[in-house]
Parts: C-alpha cells; structure tokens; sequence
C-alpha cells in the first residue's frame, strides 16, 4: 500500500486547493473602491458577507480609522526597528490598556502566528512534554513542532478526547516537569468550544498539566472587556494557563496578545522570545488602532456591542432550528458550518449562494477531512435580520438542489458528520443498474470472474479462493478480512465495473515514513493494537494491480462508478471502518475527477514492476538484450554469487522448510517498516503448500540444503501471469550472497523456463527490479476519510524526527 511521504501531502493539498480554485470558490479576489464590512463585492457582484471573522465589525469603527490616520500622520507608515531596542512611542499606552483588560501582564506581538513561534519554544522547557489537540490550529502545531531539536516529546489526541488527554498525562506525570495541552478556545471551522472547565478540573487532580489556548475567534465577542471564551469560562487566569487573544480579527486593528500571570515565566518570555524580540514591531497606525479599540473594550459599550451581535447568532439560530440542513455544531459562537460531505457538492452549493447574493466560507481539507467538506458561515453585526433570513432561505432552496446536481444525498451528508438523519432520502443509483454483491468468490461465476477480472495478480477465481481459505476462520482479528465482490451489470445482464472489496485491520501507520512506524511498533510491545483501524479497500493487502474491471465505453460507466461509490459509504458504515482506499490507478485514470469530487485524496504508491517475457526463450536471451548498464550491474553484482548458491523449485515443501519460510518472511516483514503492516496467519503458509498454483524458489548455500539463505513465494494465475507475491531473507547473510538479487533473477529464470509470458514484480524496491530489466510503473491511491487525526498525527511525529 501506499506510503504518504511529506512532499506527497503537500501535492496532496495543493491538488485539492487547485480544484476548489478551478471551481471558483477559492482564491478570489474582492472588488470595488470601498467596503462597508456589511457587503462586498465578487466578480463584479455585491454579496452580502458572511465570511468575516470581525465579528463586532470594529474594524468600520470611525475611531478606529481615525486613530489609524492620525498616528501615520504623526509617526510615519511604520517603526522601523526592534522592539528589543525601542518601542515606538504609542506601545506603552496600548500595552497599558490590554493590560487593564486582562488584570495581567500581557505580551504583544506582530500576529499570533510569529506569537506562537516565540512563546511556545520559551515556555516549555527540555523536561517538559506537548499533547495537542488534533483540531488546535496550525499555527500553533506548526511552533511545537520546533521543539523536535530539543527532544521535547510531541503527542496529539482527537479533538476534545479527555480520556484520550488524561491517558497521556498518566503516561508521563511521572517522567516529565509540566505537561502542556494546547487547544483552540473556539475552533475556527465548527465554532465548538475547548471544555474549559473540566480541562481545569483534570488540572487539580494533575498538578503538573499546563494549558496553553488560543482563543482570537472567542475574542471580544465575549467576555468581560471582550477578553474572549477562555478567560469568561476561567474567570481568572491562573498560573498554569498561557492564553492567545488577538488585536485583529473581531478586535478590528492588527497583532496579538499573550497574558500570563506567572511573573517568572511572564519575564522569560518579555526578555527574549525568539520572533517577538527580532520580528518588526506593529505599525503606528496598527497600534493607535488597537488603543481606540481597548478603549471601546474598557467602557460598556463593549457589553452593548456584544449583545447585537447575540441577537443576530440567536436569530440565526432560530432560522436555522427551523430547517432541516445538517448545522454540524449548534452553539452559540458567531461560527456556523453546514456540511455538504462531497467537496463537489460544497463547490455547487457556495456557487449557487454567491448567484443568490451572499458570501459564505468553503470549509475543504485539510482544515477539516475531504469528506467533511462544507460551508462555513461567520454571523457580524454588520449583518442585518433580513439578509440573514434571505440567506437561511437560500440555503434551504438550494442544499437539496446540489445535492441532486451532484449525484448525492442528504442522507450521505448526515452520515459523513455522524449527524442523526432529520429525514430518510432515496438513492441516486439508476433502477436500470444491476448490482450485485457477494460474499464469497464461491457464489461468483468463475468463467466470468477470470475473463475479466483474471489477468493479474493473485486475484483470479482462484488466488481468491485461496486468501479468503487462509484470511478466514482465524484467532487474531488482524487475520480475518471480510470479502465483498461487487457487480454491476446493464439491464441486459452485461458487466459495467466489476471489482472486490476487503474490510480488514490496518496499522494507521502503514502510511508513515519507517521512522515513524519503528516509534509506534515500541508502543505495540504492550498494546499490539495500538493506533489500528478497520479500512475498507479495493483489493487486499496480500494483492497489487487493477484491482476494478470497468467498461469506460459503456454509455452507463460513470452512473455504474457513482453507485459504485455510493455502495462503498455503505459499507464503510456496516464493516465500522475508519477509511475507505481504492488502488491501484495510472496517474492519468479517468476516475481522478469523480473520486475527487466525492472527497478522495490521491497520494503517490511505491512503483509497480513487470517483466515481459514474450518472444524470450531463455534466460541468457535476456540478459542480453538488456541495456549495457543493466548486463554491467548483472555481471558485478550478480553473477559472482551464481556459484556460491543452488536454487531448487518446490511445489511442495517439507516441514522444516515451511517454518523456515516463515522465519524468513518475518524477517522481511518486522524490517519493512515503511510498508507496515500486520503479520499473516500461520495457516497461509500451510495452505500455500497445499496448492498447486503456489510454488516457491528457495535460495541455498551451495552444498548445505538446509543453510536456507531465501525464499520467493510464487503463483500462477489463471492468465498465465507469473505473481512473486512476496519474499523472505535471511539478513545475516543478506549482503554476502546477494541475497535478493538473486531472487529476482531466478524468478526470471523460473519464469522463462515453464514458459509464462509475463511477471508481475510487484511493489518496492523497483529500483533493484529495474536494474534487471523490469518496467516501472507510477501508481496512485485514493483515500476517502471523515477523520483527520491519523494523517494530522503522523505529521505531528515526522516533525519529530
């Protein structure tokens, strides 16, 4: 399977932004010569906005402006200079009045983003360990991570999980100083909150736990002198808490601001906090801005201006009550998301509002799962009763509207979210389709299934036949995999798209780098099933190749890949699995589109190899016509160990070669670790041995038979198709024999002498397969997920190495 490597996720992430861009919901430009906060204008169209995050619209304030205008006049458009050497003259006063704010000593900086880079490396000290929220903004999960070179360790648990947090902080309340949660107050997506108050309550039975929040979406909206969520909850802040408010955003000027009621750790960070002492300092007319702004916070009308906007969220809310559109979080923070689960629907359904005049957020991965795509809509005080009626009634017209355009339902929707269905919706799936669907290759026609499914691989009727006998019936619940066959036919009883499907335990690193995997296998020493999850997948992973046949000129392929599709969400939910893969695909698949637009993510696969060996009588031919450094690497680096080995081919094997077979196969798997996976069941060794598709190539130290040096594990499939499916080595002696050279070359060998046309090498070490003549080929996987954590995790972790 494939492995997600960094540069991968990034492609990864811009693929899905250029998607959304191509749809025009990303990346646009405002327009017009001025703006009111109220509206704004889009390709020339006045929308109303619902996408601010000024939610008290102070950033219209007269004062405000006023402020602005008055201090460029007087000190100029900036400060060039640190703020370690002097501050410019209106900091003082500002810093005085966020002081007064917060009733403690506060830091300003440039933004929340340089804050977080200069705090979190001074706070927490070498001894100390990091447990983030998996929802806690990147900002502050990209300045933890710095920490790496001081080998501070970094965990993350699922979002508001406080069993999850209080299992981490029994890990270490005994091997580390101060144990720092870091959360959001309000998360920017779903406008939930961080459960403050029972945080603290963990925190007095856990004295070493520190909290460090960011809080700039809870700030002045709410909360004594609109200093945010957090301290409303707190009350007031204690020593274990470091809390992020910002100066921009809802405050309507520029910069954050950091409060801390521990005077020592206040000073350690003032002194000198990497960012905050080098970064540039605000500019006066951001800091006269702010000083209007705190005045505003420090008087009444603070309390009068955060009572408006709580009439507009009730009213919302109160039109959204009376709707049946899937509200993913009903709170009472101004930030409000409406799913739309396939990232094409939420495409469709944002176009469709702007034509009816209103602005709104498209909310796509990776700020929340592909499948959790939907529309993010912030409530101000610059938006008025009837417009925030006219926009409930346009998405009440429209939700069902882009559902239908976009081959889905709302019945998909409420499942992506884990959201109780308001109301059962029909499928999409044409009545002329036939679907079938079987659980056991025994209940499928075989001449059919080899004719179009029989050409690769060991998934011929056959090779299926085998794996469900060995991955069935089994004591370890990593060795029994569910088998579903899939298909689907016109109403002639012709087949469309035909595939099989597996639902069986995976390591949720499998998709890790090996550095990463090695970490977690140390945690597997006492909980084998740690970070495990059920995935349901095309193929298995005991198989590699085109693992779907497809009619792509048939006149109902896409609608047989939509119900397709569909069928998979379902069961996903009945085998309770946490993602759905489909591999393997070309890089230019027609299938990229659609799987996109139903919320899959591509990553990159280890390469693919073949041979073909067609029109090649023997194994010297083939050498021979390969390229002159292929004969080089094969003369130098394989053919002088020809003759300190024998190589025996055994249909069948005794019991002492058995289990070494499976020593050796263990040996490769516990080292693959960037392919990590589960172990196979003894009994699929047994019964390989007791079929006749399946031979093995044993490697032996010349004159010591039972010195067995390696093995490859061989099928045969229906379409004569020569399928080394895996491999097992003795590593001790792996660089002395040329261990797995030799393997590939007396597959070859093997292969040429009982006449098969084709070899299908498989993935991983292409690099080797090449250098022998194999052709490489890119593959790719889609993955479809409504959890982040696990890819969020991983990066956490690769940030660590």
């Amino acid at each position: 399977m494939a492995k997600i490597k960094h540069h991968n996720f990034l492609n990864t992430v811009h693929e899905v932004f250029t998607d959304a861009k191509q749809a025009g919901v990303l990346h646009l430009y405002a327009g017009g010569k001025s703006f009111s906060g109220r509206t704004l204008e889009v390709n020339g169209r006045e929308l109303y906005h619902f996408g601010t995050t000024g939610y008290l619209g102070l950033e219209q304030d007269s004062r405000l402006k006023e402020a602005a205008m008055n201090a460029i006049e007087k000190y100029g458009t900036q400060f060039p200079l640190s703020k370690s050497y002097i501050s410019n003259p209106l900091y003082k006063e500002l810093e005085d009045c966020i002081k007064e704010m917060y009733g403690q000593p506060i830091v300003i900086t440039k933004n929340s983003t340089l804050g977080h880079l200069g705090v979190i490396p001074s706070a927490v000290d070498d001894n100390d360990v990091i447990i983030l929220d998996h929802q806690v903004h990147w900002s502050v999960q990209n300045a933890a991570k710095m920490l790496k070179s001081r080998s501070v360790p970094i965990e993350m648990i699922r979002h508001n999980n406080l069993q999850m947090l209080e299992d981490k902080i029994k890990k270490y309340q005994h091997s580390k100083r101060h144990i720092w949660y870091m959360a959001d107050g309000i998360y920017s997506m779903y406008g939930d909150y961080a459960p403050v108050t029972e945080l603290m309550a963990l925190s007095e039975k856990y004295p070493q736990l520190h909290f460090y929040f960011d809080d700039v979406h809870g700030m002045s909206w709410v909360g004594k002198n609109g200093t945010g969520y957090v301290l409303d909850q707190l009350g007031e802040l204690p020593e274990n808490v470091l809390l992020f408010g910002t100066l921009s955003k809802t405050f309507g000027a520029s910069g954050a601001v950091l409060a801390c009621s521990n005077p020592e750790l206040y000073d350690k960070i003032k002194t000198f906090g990497g960012p905050l002492t080098f970064s540039a300092q605000l500019e006066p007319a951001s800091v006269a801005a702010a000083m209007a702004s705190a005045q505003i916070h420090l008087s009444p009308e603070i309390y009068e201006l955060q009572q408006e906007l709580r009439e507009r969220i009730d009213y919302f809310n109160a039109c959204l009550s009376a709707t049946e559109l899937p509200l993913i979080d009903q709170n009472e923070s101004p930030v409000f998301y409406i799913g739309t689960g396939m990232p094409k629907t939420g495409y469709n359904f944002v176009n469709r509002l702007m034509q009816e005049g209103f602005y709104v957020n498209l909310g796509i991965f990776p700020a929340v799962p592909v499948k959790n795509t939907g529309v993010r809509i912030t409530i101000s005080r610059h938006n008025e009763k009837k417009e925030i009626k006219g926009l409930v009634d346009a998405m009440e017209h429209h939700f069902p509207l882009s559902l239908e355009e976009t081959g889905t339902n709302s019945e998909r929707v409420f499942h992506a979210f884990k959201l109780e269905h308001k109301s059962q919706s029909k499928s999409q799936a044409s009545s002329e389709l036939i679907i079938e669907i079987f659980n056991t290759i025994h209940q499928v026609d075989q001449t059919m299934w080899n004719k179009y499914m029989g050409g690769e691989g060991v998934y011929d009727w056959e090779g299926l036949k085998f794996l469900e006998g060995a991955f069935q019936g089994n004591p370890k619940k990593e060795h029994n995999w569910l088998f579903r066959y899939v298909i689907i036919k016109d109403s002639e009883g012709i087949p469309i798209l035909m595939t099989f499907l597996t639902g069986s335990l995976w390591k949720d690193d499998m998709l890790a780098q090996a550095e990463i995997s090695a970490a977690i296998e140390h945690e597997r020493k006492e909980d084998p099933y740690h970070l495990s999850s059920m995935v349901l997948s095309l193929g298995c992973l005991f198989t590699e190749g085109n693992h779907r046949y497809c009619d792509e000129s048939h006149y109902s392929n896409k609608e047989a890949i939509e119900a397709l599709l569909e069928l998979l969400e379902k069961m996903e939910h009945q085998f309770g699995a946490k993602m759905t893969v489909i591999r393997d695909f070309e890089a230019n698949t027609s299938w990229h589109e659609t799987l996109y637009g139903h919320g899959f993510l591509r990553v990159q696969m280890p390469n693919s190899c073949s041979v073909e060996l067609a029109r090649i009588d023997s194994v010297e031919s083939y050498i021979e016509q390969l390229s002159s450094r292929n004969r080089r690497h094969f003369r130098k680096d394989i053919q002088p160990f020809l003759e300190l080995t024998q190589s025996e081919i055994f249909s069948k094997a005794s019991a002492f070669q058995t289990q070494e077979f499976k020593r050796l196969f263990g040996e490769v798997q516990k080292r693959n670790l960037g392919l990590n996976t589960f172990s196979f069941p003894d009994k699929l060794f047994e019964q390989m041995n007791e079929n006749e598709l399946w031979e093995f190539v044993v490697l032996t130290q010349k004159g010591k038979p039972n010195s067995i040096l390696g093995v490859m594990f061989c099928y045969t499939n229906q379409n004569d198709v020569y399928v080394p499916a895996f491999v097992g080595m003795d590593y001790d002696l792996l660089e002395s024999y040329a261990t797995y050279r030799q393997l590939l070359y007396r597959t070859i060998e093997r292969a040429l002498a009982i006449n098969i046309p084709k070899i299908d090498f498989g993935m991983t070490a292409s690099f080797e397969k090449r250098k022998l003549g194999a052709l490489v080929h890119e593959k790719y996987a889609y993955l479809q997920t409504n959890d982040n954590f696990i890819l969020e995790m991983i990066g956490v972790m690769e940030g660590q190495q």
